[in-house]
């Protein structure tokens, strides 16, 4: 069977003249901004052109450019070495959600390799209408445009996967293994945020985030250890999920702990790892006292995380239609927007 495997990531601008762009393409998401389309288009614009300023200044610091894509390339080749050692005759490809390649021209990628099965990966381990559904909707509608039929599979999530919680938990113990002799540290297991609007609407992110920080625990041994979960990277006047990273180091820079700071849901490097927890959350932790301060890398293409991605695929291939990272649904019932009652409108 000749297979074809989707992953999905948002993109990030290819240089500062695409800031703006990547921006507009963002906001003007229906699951980011749930407005109508005549609304939301031109609300994109603007939002673009205010934030662009802001925007641009971050991917100056990471010298010019997000290099999202680059990971991406890089876990997608990784992936397709590894499903190649397991015997499949199977090629990685990339769609990103707000800047290139988008699903347009990975869709026409994908028809001209002329697969048997398409697979759709999230490189989102955590499942949100945001960010998933998003992406196999615009993968969907890519498709249908181009009149690719081959049979789809789909990856909905994957937050206590075996492979991501072993690579992210060897992550852990390392930077465990650099703390300073007699110093008390904390651990701050950093997500991205949304507005309590999208959870309290039945978006089961922020508990799926829970569940893996709670599988990372137990796999590092920080059962007694002092850890918390917290959400970066707010914007705009909605109330956003708290606790808030920046307060969190605040408070233990306050109590004199040093810090520890996990990148729970994200897989690869970007602004939000290498600007904001590197730079603007460093400097907030020194600025408030706190002895050290510790981030913990990414995933990336660690031979855990994508040997756990290769599981995916098998059970993908294997399934009738969406698998998740346990046996069948693993969101409580009352999540009505989970990835496996088939994506949101």
């Amino acid at each position: 069977m000749k297979l074809a495997v989707v992953l999905f990531n948002l993109g990030g601008p290819d240089s500062l003249d695409a800031v703006e762009p990547f921006l507009e393409n963002l906001f003007s998401d229906p699951a980011i901004v749930s407005l109508p389309l005549l609304v939301r288009k031109p609300l994109a614009r603007i939002i673009a052109k205010r934030r662009g300023p802001v925007a641009r200044e971050i991917y100056r610091r990471m010298g010019g450019r997000s290099p999202i894509l680059e990971e991406t390339l890089a876990q997608a080749a990784s992936l397709e070495v590894m499903l190649r050692r397991d015997g499949k005759e199977a090629k990685v490809f990339v769609a990103m959600r707000a800047w290139k390649p988008m699903s347009g021209e990975t869709a026409l990628q994908v028809a001209a390799y002329g697969p048997d099965m398409i697979v759709l990966l999230p490189l989102y381990p955590q499942y949100s209408t945001t960010t998933t559904a998003s992406s196999v909707a615009a993968w969907r509608e890519a498709a249908k445009k181009i009149g690719l039929s081959a049979a789809e599979r789909r990856v909905c999530c994957y937050p206590c996967d075996a492979g991501f919680v072993a690579a992210l938990a060897s992550r852990v113990r390392d930077a465990l293994a650099r703390r300073k002799t007699a110093l008390e540290y904390r651990v701050i297991f950093s997500a991205h945020g949304l507005p309590q609007k999208t959870i309290a609407s039945g978006d089961p992110y922020q508990w799926q985030v829970e569940r893996t920080v709670e599988t990372v625990v137990r796999k590092a041994g920080l059962e007694r250890h002092d850890w918390r979960i917290s959400y970066q990277s707010r914007v705009g006047p909605l109330k956003w999920l708290e606790p808030a990273t920046d307060a969190e180091i605040r408070k233990a820079a306050a109590q004199g702990k040093g810090l520890i700071v996990v990148p729970v849901a994200f897989v690869s490097e970007h602004s939000e790892t290498l600007v904001e927890l590197d730079m603007d959350y460093a400097n907030l932790a020194r600025e408030n006292g706190a002895p050290d301060y510790i981030r913990v890398p990414t995933v990336g293409t660690d031979d855990a995380f994508i040997g756990g991605l290769v599981d995916l695929v098998r059970r993908a291939v294997r399934a009738d239609d969406t698998v998740s990272g346990g046996e069948g649904r693993i969101c409580p019932i009352h999540f009505r927007r989970c990835g496996m009652s088939g994506i949101p409108a």
